[in-house]
């Protein structure tokens, strides 16, 4: 048995499967809907008013505190306090408590709010604000200043962003950039987690079942798991590539369909677009930055480190797979193959996005178990080719590394049973 038919095997063992069928065609669905369902949550939450009781005993901040879209107050500071709390707990989310006090600065540490459920930072922070706000009046009032004077006096700076080259560049662009790499890195991390956890089950299932003691009589371990490597890693492609038509075409449908329902009122469309014409013109500037990234750069990249990332993580599955009886003897030696990923993640995303240039973040685009995840996030800010060439350089280089030392481990641990090995065991196993 050669390794091309072996890859043939796994290959067609994956894409015949019905969970793989089904999920193929139905992931994008999935996405698609659970996206209209959080918009429409978020909708629904944020026509949801909530309502606020007072209580001010010193007559100072009740007419501060101002009814918006999401929050209505109401004075209760006539009823007495006990009683304002019983209906406050009745009818209201909570009770802002304003004690009496002879001078308002004592107030800045004795407002308190009263509720069964926490409330949120924001909420918190706004009340806060509201408080800081009407002191700091009256504190400029008592020293004879005009706070009038001093409101007008305030500026708001609005710094015009640009390029060396003259053009101009936009506010949020590094936080559109770092989510296009990070959904790279993503897609990435999860893939090998996924697809790696298939080579491992292959493995275990075929171990379990003495179908390995057959098939080694006619394959050499080291083929059957870079066959397996292989065939897993080809359908995941194949996989991503029809999420990718999907996904584009239901885009497609999508834009048509919400662009047919705008157009059905030409009067509002254009009075709309009247209205909208500076947002509209932000818009396409932003898409003129996206549409200027190094797209066939990342895409090219993506599928590299696809390649490289799922094989070096597939061959430590596989020999885990090997060296182990059941899926739950595995656990013990999955947590340090997912650190290495979710360290890409965490690492890329909160150091690319202040230097995506930066040491930090240059380093860990080179170290092997990390740089697929890191080095995508980087991409749409601009790499150097030197840069990206390392990189998968010393990716796929580890990778043959990796694959003699789990080549070995494989070898042995695929016709060892009924005993759970240890660290100790598998690197005993290297020495063979």
């Amino acid at each position: 048995m050669s390794l091309s038919l072996i890859i043939k095997r796994e290959f067609n063992a994956k894409v015949r499967n019905k969970s793989f069928i089904v999920m193929t065609f139905l992931s994008p669905l999935l996405f698609v809907g659970m996206a209209l369902l959080v918009g429409y949550l978020a909708s629904v939450n944020g026509d949801e008013v909530v309502k606020i009781a007072l209580h001010d005993q010193s007559g100072v901040l009740a007419k501060d505190f101002k009814n918006d879209k999401k929050t209505h107050y109401t004075d209760l500071s006539s009823l007495p306090l006990n009683v304002a709390k019983e209906k406050a707990a009745e009818s209201y989310e909570g009770l802002i408590y304003v004690p009496a006090v002879t001078d308002t600065k004592e107030l800045v540490h004795k407002v308190e709010y009263i509720s069964n459920d926490s409330p949120s930072m924001e909420f918190i922070g706004g009340i806060e604000d509201v408080i800081n706000d009407k002191l700091t009046k009256n504190n400029l009032a008592q020293a004879g200043i005009d706070y009038k004077k001093i409101d007008a006096a305030k500026t708001n700076a609005d710094i015009k962003l640009s390029k060396f080259s003259g053009e101009e560049s936009l506010r949020w662009l590094n936080e559109i950039k770092i989510g296009i790499g990070f959904a790279f890195g993503y897609l990435i991390m999860m893939f090998i987690i996924i697809y790696g956890n298939m080579v491992m089950r292959s493995v275990i299932e075929e171990k379990t079942n003495r179908i390995i003691e057959i098939i080694i009589s006619s394959v050499k371990p080291f083929q059957l798991m870079m066959g397996k490597i292989i065939g897993t890693s080809m359908a995941g492609l194949l996989q991503f590539l029809i999420w990718a038509i999907l996904g584009g075409v239901l885009l497609f449908v999508a834009a048509n369909v919400f662009g047919l329902q705008v157009g059905a009122s030409g009067a509002v469309t254009a009075e709309a677009m009247q209205a909208n014409t500076g947002k509209m013109a932000e818009m396409q500037s932003y898409l003129g930055e996206i549409y200027q990234l190094p797209w066939a750069t990342m895409l090219i990249s993506f599928l590299l480190f696809f390649i490289g990332g799922f094989f070096l993580y597939s061959s430590i599955y596989a020999s885990i797979g090997a060296a182990v009886d059941s899926e739950t003897d595995s656990q013990q030696f999955l947590l340090p193959i997912i650190l290495p990923l979710m360290l890409g993640v965490y690492v890329g995303f909160f150091t690319v996005i202040n230097d995506p240039h930066g040491t930090v973040a240059t380093i860990f685009s080179m170290i092997p178990l990390t740089s697929p995840i890191v080095m995508m996030m980087r991409l749409p800010f601009g790499v150097p080719l030197w840069e990206i060439a390392l990189s998968m350089t010393i990716l796929f280089l580890t990778f043959f590394g990796v694959v003699w030392f789990a080549a070995k481990i494989y070898r042995i641990g695929i016709l060892m049973y009924g005993k759970k090995p240890t660290y100790k065991e598998l690197f005993k196993w290297l020495k063979y």
